[in-house]
């Protein structure tokens, strides 16, 4: 099963400590990635220099998609390799 990098603002997050998925940021990222968010669907969220994994829920209370992170385990993102036109 693929495993989708989906942009996420880590201090959009709610009192539970769950990154929400509402940002534009992020919204443009599933979009462009064509993901469905379901229960329990395991993602990698990241920003420009961080990035963890997640599993997506429904949040109830907020009425909006999060993502459960282990706050302990972000770690720096890997750089992304730029195209380079000649």
């Amino acid at each position: 099963m693929k495993t989708y990098t989906i942009w996420a603002d880590f201090h959009n997050a709610d009192v539970r400590g769950r990154v929400r998925l509402n940002t534009v940021g992020s919204i443009n990222s599933l979009a462009e990635a064509g993901v469905r968010l379901v229960d329990g669907l395991h993602i990698v969220l990241h920003d420009d220099e961080l990035e963890a994994d997640g599993t997506v829920t429904f949040s109830a209370e907020e009425q909006l998609w999060v993502a459960t992170i282990d706050w302990n385990a972000i770690r720096h993102s890997e750089p992304v390799a730029l195209l380079q036109h000649h």
